[in-house]
């Protein structure tokens, strides 16, 4: 057996040898443990769904033709599959109502009738024209029977115990003669004239037809429970539950007349995600009502600019959907005040 030999080794690389020794042993520990424990697993983030909503004085559009004119709403947002609420899909969530005002003017409801409640082949109702009368609602159009007959109908509304508008005729015309009478004598009624089986959200019981609010309106889809209807101007305006039993929350800025308010739960739009929600919308022209269509809200977007608040939340300026065109620019953010 050869003898050991002896290593000399000067100061000079006792300096370096020994840091060097030192983090050799460190990593060879640091590598043994990782192998025996990997470690406790990261702690689950769990993403909260439902967002309170607060609207004031919104043209909300449903469709392109069809804005929910929003006096004042309170409710809730929540997404079907229980993770953030995504705007880009308006099918991906539902609009909890407590409490609102919501109008619809005649030609947004004859487009709602005509596209959405009656839009099927074979339809007995169609080219459908609504109007108001004081306070009266008035439905011109086609009845298929047989034959292609022009119509009208002069009705009342009221509310159902359920929530369903209750559309009672009290002057009807088929090819521009009263028929009210001869209905009667012959034992006829609007139930047996037409069939409404295959509507959307509509049925008929005698001579009354009934509107279900909920599930006439196209997506995102809106619960909640109709209360009062009554004609106002060119509106037919609808009341969701009870102002008195809900109490708003005060929002970032309170001089703002038109706006969305949106807090709590996580929020999707466009590439940009926000948990515990706090976000203000309103608009640039606050001399009428926010015109916001949730199908065209990038360009909307654009055209205006944000802000954070100093809470971490934020605060949003669009322009009104039909304000856009191809001279509207982005405008620039005003200087802090």
């Amino acid at each position: 057996m050869k003898p050991l030999r002896r290593i000399s080794v000067n100061r000079r690389e006792l300096v370096v040898l020994v840091p060097l020794l030192a983090f050799l042993l460190v990593a060879a520990r640091t590598s043994g443990d990782s192998k025996k424990s990997p470690g406790a697993p990261p702690i689950p983030r769990t993403v909260d769904s439902t967002t309170i909503v607060q609207m004031q004085n919104v043209d909300f559009f449903v469709d392109p033709q069809i804005p929910l004119r929003i006096r004042a709403l309170n409710g809730k947002m929540r997404s079907r599959a229980g993770g953030p609420i995504v705007f880009d899909d308006k099918r991906s969530f539902v609009i909890s109502v407590d409490a609102a005002n919501v109008g619809l003017t005649g030609p947004a409801l004859s487009v709602l009738l005509n596209k959405y409640v009656f839009g099927f082949k074979g339809s007995p109702l169609t080219n459908l024209r609504v109007t108001m009368s004081g306070n009266h609602i008035i439905q011109k159009g086609t009845l298929h029977k047989v034959a292609s007959m022009p119509f009208e109908i002069r009705a009342e509304l009221s509310v159902t115990p359920d929530g369903r508008i209750r559309i009672h005729p009290i002057r009807t015309e088929i090819l521009g003669l009263h028929v009210d009478k001869l209905m009667k004598g012959l034992g006829l009624s609007l139930e047996k004239i037409v069939n409404l089986s295959r509507a959307k959200g509509a049925t008929v019981d005698g001579n009354d037809i009934f509107l279900s609010p909920n599930a006439i309106l196209p997506p995102p889809e809106i619960e909640g429970r109709v209360t009062a209807v009554r004609i106002e101007g060119d509106q037919l305006v609808m009341t969701y539950g009870s102002a008195a039993t809900v109490s708003r929350i005060p929002v970032p800025d309170p001089a703002a007349a038109n706006y969305m308010y949106y807090r709590g739960g996580t929020l999707q739009f466009g590439k940009l995600m926000m948990l515990e929600a706090d976000m203000f919308i309103t608009e640039l022209d606050p001399a009428d009502a926010f015109r916001f269509d949730l199908d065209r809200y990038q360009p909307q977007l654009v055209a205006g600019y944000s802000r954070t608040l100093a809470s971490g939340g934020l605060e949003v300026w669009m322009r009104d959907i039909d304000k856009l065109g191809p001279g509207k620019r982005g405008v620039a953010a005003p200087p802090l005040r």
